[in-house]
């Protein structure tokens, strides 16, 4: 019922302005030529654009490098780190026959580098997560919202991160 009632009402208004001789009567005309489809058989995308001769786009050649975006995402797989952090210490220390102890003392017989590399691994995605969020907190009050500041404080939050981290790492 709603579409007959939109139809009637565009019709009214078209011959409206055919008896007003509008110029925009010009633009509503639209005159559609079949073309017979050319498909080959096995043919690809890329190969029929190539022989009709149709220019192929740049997208990913042309694309600039842009740091909100990669720290959005990275801001994103921290948090999904964090969660499986938590899921598998929960599960684990519901699984697992023996106590915290036990592999306490497993992890004591780790080389330094290991263990450092270990502990930073763990330590990282919650100091990136975290002093980003404080970053979304500013930008929620409203501040650090120029293009400028948005990476002045992009690259302070890796900094920060990253020292944070390494603080973490050698505790």
């Amino acid at each position: 019922m709603a579409g007959l009632i939109l139809r009637s009402a565009c019709r009214r208004a078209l011959l409206q302005s055919q008896n007003a001789a509008s110029p925009m009567l010009a633009a509503r005309t639209v005159v559609l030529k079949t073309v017979q489809a050319d498909n080959r058989p096995g043919e690809s995308h890329d190969d029929r654009n190539a022989r009709l001769q149709r220019p192929q786009s740049p997208h990913l050649t042309i694309y600039s490098f842009q740091l909100t975006a990669v720290l959005s995402i990275t801001h994103r797989m921290t948090g999904m780190a964090l969660a499986g952090y938590a899921t598998a210490l929960g599960l684990g220390a519901l699984a697992m026959p023996h106590d915290a102890t036990h592999y306490l003392t497993m992890l004591e017989g780790l080389s330094a580098p290991t263990l450092m590399a270990l502990k930073f691994t763990m330590a990282y995605p919650f100091s990136y997560h975290t002093v980003n969020g404080v970053r979304h907190l500013f930008w929620d009050l409203g501040k650090f919202l120029s293009i400028k500041e948005v990476y002045t404080t992009g690259y302070t939050m890796l900094l920060v991160s990253g020292v944070l981290a390494a603080g973490l790492t050698f505790l």
